[in-house]
């Protein structure tokens, strides 16, 4: 119990304080909103300008006092005591939110108590977590007639999960369908798996949306996808863009190739699975959105953190906002485990040793990594030409003369010039480059020359 008085009076009314003058027909309101907030304390007695006028404090008052909040439901634990001759109510935060009063449901707001209308309850249900958009099971959705099997046995396979049940027994017990009026329905992560939606309009917000832009903002843009499917495409999908679209360093171990990307995958990958697992799927205005700029990598999912996450326990505690998609992730092994993503995603930049993720926690959830800007407009036109040619900067289009060569062998440098698209003296340079690299190795005679990888065998059909 805060006893000094003088002091709560003088700050006033706030999201937490609440000054009444007598114990009206208003009051269950009060102390319902506080029990659906961070709970609060009333001080009855007092104007609300914060001086004091007095209340009845005897056994009956308080008594009329308790029977106003016991209608409240559910129950409520409220105390009650007296400072002077102020009657003064502490409401806990409630733990089986939301609570309602004969007149309604309310929540503070500020200073205020507000009543809830029919939207805001429902946005309140699922801010709570009592309504998940996962569990829902959709009548309109039936399983028989638009089954996705190929996603379904891609899961089956990466779950380990033997199909003696059936396919039927299998979704039920995935929570990923139930029965309604006799047929057998998708529940909403049960479509987001294994329906073929790509036409539903329905399911248009759950896409992810993947630009790639020229230089530091949303101008220019060189690539977008839409991607929509179901949700492990999705993430598989968001992995090979940025694997087309980021830089590509290689190095040679012994005679092999090692490809490294600018940006570890793993951190990436995590950083997908994580906006598509987490994401607010009752928010149908908004996608998660993947963008590439020259000096970063954003991905941005709609409705931010879970309630109970704060910048302070951010990375340290695990709350799910979809659990039947986070356990369907997990048993595919697109969740190593639960709980561990944030930390995965920093380790694995700095095993890399590039910038850790920066993080943005708000209405929406906002993951950024830094890249090495492209400075000159020289550069940055340069990669606008390359991308349409799919060879971004030196090393992708080395990437596609070792991709030619793992094919057909051998290439020649005016084959080169076409698949680069270049002039012959700049691909005779970037050739150069790789033999004095330990790349490739040139084979000359007296008719032609021609390039081979360095570990293949030195015998040759001809050129191709």
């Amino acid at each position: 119990m805060i006893n000094n008085l003088e002091a709560i009076l003088s700050e006033g009314e706030s999201y937490t304080i609440e000054f009444k003058e007598s114990p009206d027909r208003g009051l269950p309101s009060e102390v319902c909103a506080f029990a659906n907030a961070s709970g609060g304390m009333v001080y009855i007695g007092v104007h609300d300008d914060g001086y004091v006028v007095g209340t009845d404090t005897g056994n009956t008052a308080r008594s009329r006092i308790q029977d106003s909040i016991n209608k409240i439901k559910p129950q409520l634990d409220v105390s009650m005591g007296i400072l002077d001759n102020v009657i003064v109510l502490t409401v806990p935060e409630g733990t089986h939110k939301p609570y309602s009063c004969p007149a309604g449901f309310y929540l503070r707001s500020g200073p205020n108590s507000q009543k809830l209308d029919r939207d805001s309850i429902i946005k309140f249900f699922q801010s709570e977590g009592r309504v998940r958009y996962d569990e829902i099971l959709r009548e309109d959705l039936p399983v028989a007639g638009n089954f996705n099997e190929e996603a379904y046995k891609k899961f089956i396979r990466l779950a380990g999960i033997s199909e003696v049940l059936g396919r039927d027994a299998i979704l039920r017990n995935l929570k990923c369908a139930g029965d309604v009026r006799g047929k057998l329905c998708f529940t909403n992560a049960g479509a987001l798996f294994f329906r073929k939606n790509d036409e539903d309009i329905e399911f248009r917000h759950t896409e992810v949306v993947c630009a790639l832009y020229k230089g530091l903002n949303k101008v220019y843009i060189l690539d977008t996808k839409e991607l929509g499917g179901d949700i492990m495409s999705k993430v598989d999908n968001t992995v090979l863009f940025l694997k087309k679209h980021l830089r590509m360093s290689y190095k040679i171990v012994s005679v092999r190739r090692e490809n490294i990307l600018e940006l570890p995958e793993d951190a990436l990958r995590e950083a997908i699975v994580n906006a598509v697992c987490h994401r607010d799927y009752f928010e149908k205005g908004a996608r998660v959105m993947v963008e590439i700029f020259d000096d970063r990598v954003n991905i941005v999912s709609p409705g931010g953190v879970c309630k109970g996450i704060t910048p302070e326990n951010f990375g340290t505690i695990s709350i799910t906002r979809n659990n039947t998609i986070a356990t369907l992730l997990h048993r595919s092994d697109y969740i190593e485990q639960m709980g561990t993503g944030i930390e995965r995603m920093r380790n694995a930049a700095r095993d890399a040793q590039v910038a850790e993720p920066e993080f943005e926690l708000s209405d929406f959830f906002k993951v950024t990594f830094k890249r090495d800007a492209i400075l000159s407009s020289e550069a940055s036109d340069r990669q606008a030409i390359a991308v349409d040619r799919q060879a971004i900067e030196t090393s992708d289009r080395r990437s596609v003369i070792l991709t030619h060569l793992e094919e057909h062998r051998q290439v020649t440098a005016t084959a080169a010039a076409t698949l680069l698209g270049l002039s012959k003296s700049r691909t005779r340079a970037v050739l150069l480059a790789m033999v004095n690299d330990g790349m490739l190795e040139k084979i000359s005679d007296k008719r032609y020359a021609y390039y081979v990888l360095k570990s293949n065998p030195q015998e040759s059909e001809g050129p191709k």
